[in-house]
């Protein structure tokens, strides 16, 4: 295991009362789960939300001490072709759960990186074997499951964390491992987490190796986030008609904080709502960075793409 994710493992959730942020999912889970009867599943939705780990407290609820040998898990995105659902996926799938559980549980995670090809081979062995084995399927964008396999599944839609269980989970984990945590530090981690709980055990972990004392301007910087204060301030000189000073100050936000083009226009996005403008401005300057983000993908030059953007907040006040 690497040394960056001891912690993701140590304060991984061991049963449903300890997973937070899904409880309207995790309640539905666990009526099944009371009575044996589970059926195919997929969990759709963002990063670091819990999926992988309530597909494992399913199988430690069903299993007990035996669930490591009833369950079994691939990444999709390692092995994404046909060969995989042909060979391993079905090789297990065939073979008896030990135990009083009639079936095992397969769980294929990021399972939208799998071809057209191979979930159609998916297709098939979730038919074929669903006697003696149960699919779990994980994917951060549903819609590029099959809709004949979504069919076959109950479909979970995961949310990101609320804030509140994201202060609660990184004030416990500040204490059980005696980190000195800010209180401004707190928020700035939740900040830049996005309810991402294992990017902010991630980025706890790694502030807290710097030293014992954690600040917002650690958190920021290890993060590659930065202080929205410092980027309103930029935005602010460039609706004021500064366009030059407006490009220095943001380029040395990028080189402070280590942000690439698409990092510092999602963060521009959000910042427009702070801006005092007209509101019929911020959509126009939203719209703005949807194409400029649209062209830095297509593989514009990020840096001109971004001197074309603060232009925008330049013109507004000649428009």
């Amino acid at each position: 295991m690497s040394e960056s994710s001891i912690w993701i493992e140590k304060y991984r959730p061991r049963t449903f009362d300890e997973v937070k942020g899904q409880e309207v999912i995790v309640s539905k889970i666990r009526a099944f789960v009371n009575q044996k009867n589970l059926p195919h599943l997929l969990f759709a939705g963002p990063a670091g939300v819990g999926k992988s780990t309530l597909a494992i407290v399913i199988a430690r609820s069903l299993f007990g001490d035996s669930w490591k040998e009833n369950f079994v898990e691939f990444n999709a995105s390692d092995e994404r072709g046909i060969d995989v659902i042909r060979n391993k996926v079905k090789n297990f799938a065939r073979t008896k759960a030990i135990g009083d559980v009639p079936f095992k549980i397969i769980f294929l995670d990021e399972c939208d990186a799998l071809t057209k090809e191979a979930q159609q081979a998916l297709r098939r062995t979730m038919e074929n074997y669903s006697n003696s084995c149960r699919f779990i399927l994980a994917a951060n964008y549903s819609s590029k499951i099959l809709d004949p396999i979504q069919s076959r599944c109950a479909v979970f839609r995961f949310r990101p964390l609320p804030d509140e269980d994201m202060l609660a989970l990184a004030k416990f984990i500040a204490k059980e491992e005696k980190v000195n945590l800010e209180d401004s530090a707190l928020n700035a981690l939740v900040e830049v987490a996005h309810g991402d709980g294992r990017k902010m055990k991630n980025t706890l972990q790694s502030c807290a190796v710097l030293g014992e004392k954690i600040t917002t301007e650690t958190i920021y910087s290890l993060a590659s986030f930065a202080k929205p204060v410092e980027l309103k301030d930029a935005l602010d000189v460039a609706v004021k008609g500064d366009f030059s000073k407006a490009k220095d100050k943001l380029l040395n936000i990028m080189l402070k904080y280590g942000l690439s083009g698409i990092d510092i226009i999602k963060q521009i996005q959000k910042t427009i709502w702070e801006l005092k403008i007209e509101d019929k401005e911020k959509v126009c300057l939203i719209d703005k960075c949807g194409e400029i983000e649209f062209r830095m993908v297509e593989g514009a030059d990020e840096f001109i793409q971004l001197e074309a953007l603060l232009a925008q907040f330049t013109l507004l006040q000649h428009s």
